[in-house]
């Protein structure tokens, strides 16, 4: 099996070399316990010699992209920096990527690696998943991709995607255990200290409200809701901070910030609520009076369903200090 692992201009070394690393340790696996390697693993590119992280690392490429007629898989790594530019670099790539799609060839983003998918074309009306931290700005440049918000893996029609950071190797097991086998799969994850079960990136997530949407009679309703998310907020209030009716006003709140009020509330309830896990030894009731909750199921479902973790599981994992008895 071919594996292309293609070699962005303006690449990010972090996304770059931990495919090719798993998919050679799987061969090594895969002789050991007498069974065939089955992963012709290389590095293509642009040019023969391409920097990454700003120029701190150069990756040699095996092959250019432009010489690539086929190949089974094409994993495509993060961009390192600016977005607009990691795009107009890589340009030329695009044509081949899709070209190589159509030929059969299954291509697979890692993290922020998906705004290159995306330039494809061959997302639209499909899902994907990329990090968590560039899903608003992922959105407004690509409204026509459903983006799986928190996902890790997101698989349609041959095409991967992945969450943010270290959530790439969650695609790179997932593709071993599918062309190779569970066990290799396994053997990989142990080898690299590696957690092969984990399904959400929502309890790394940080919620920062989207307010780049020119509207600002909502921003005012955004510092609004960030001031007073202890008291009891009811939306027929928040409407008449800006004279509007309710129906009107939600409206006007979906669009620009891609939430329902509801939704916002929650979320920025939520985000102090893991600010006060973090970072002081209050106990779960206190933290939910604090944060505006009286429901204590209430609190720990909604808290449950934003970060993927119990309020308990997550002050657990996550307390920069003792936690109280």
């Amino acid at each position: 099996m071919q594996i292309a692992i293609f070699v962005p201009q303006h690449g990010a070394i972090e996304g770059i070399t931990p495919a090719f690393r798993a998919f050679q340790t799987a061969n090594e696996f895969l002789t050991v316990f007498g069974k065939k390697a089955i992963f012709d693993v290389k590095y293509v590119g642009l040019k023969e010699h391409v920097s990454a992280n700003g120029g701190e690392y150069t990756v040699r490429t095996h092959e250019l992209l432009a010489r690539v007629t086929k190949t089974d898989v094409v994993i495509i790594p993060p961009i390192f920096g600016d977005i607009d530019a990691g795009i107009r670099a890589n340009a030329e790539a695009i044509p081949y990527l899709k070209g190589l799609y159509q030929k059969g060839a299954s291509l697979a983003s890692l993290c922020i690696g998906a705004f290159l998918l995306a330039e494809t074309g061959l997302l639209c009306g499909k899902k994907c998943s990329t990090h968590w931290a560039y899903v608003g700005a992922f959105r407004e440049r690509y409204p026509e991709i459903e983006v799986e918000d928190g996902a890790i893996i997101t698989e349609h029609d041959n095409i991967y995607s992945s969450g943010g950071a270290n959530s790439l190797w969650n695609l790179i097991l997932y593709l071993i255990e599918k062309f190779a086998d569970r066990e290799t799969a396994v053997l990989i994850s142990k080898y690299f200290a590696l957690d092969i079960s984990r399904d959400s990136q929502a309890q790394f997530a940080i919620f920062r409200g989207q307010r780049n949407h020119g509207d600002t009679e909502i921003q005012k309703v955004q510092d609004y809701i960030e001031r007073h998310y202890g008291s009891k907020i009811i939306v027929d209030d928040l409407s008449r901070l800006i004279n509007t009716g309710r129906r009107t006003f939600e409206r006007r709140f979906k669009d620009a910030t891609n939430n329902t009020p509801i939704e916002y509330l929650q979320r920025v309830r939520i985000e102090a609520a893991k600010k006060f896990f973090e970072a002081s030894r209050k106990n779960v009731s206190e933290v939910m009076y604090d944060v505006g909750y009286t429901d204590t199921k209430a609190f720990r479902d909604t808290f449950r369903k934003i970060t993927g973790l119990t309020p308990i599981e997550y002050r657990n994992r996550f307390a920069h200090v003792a936690s109280p008895m």
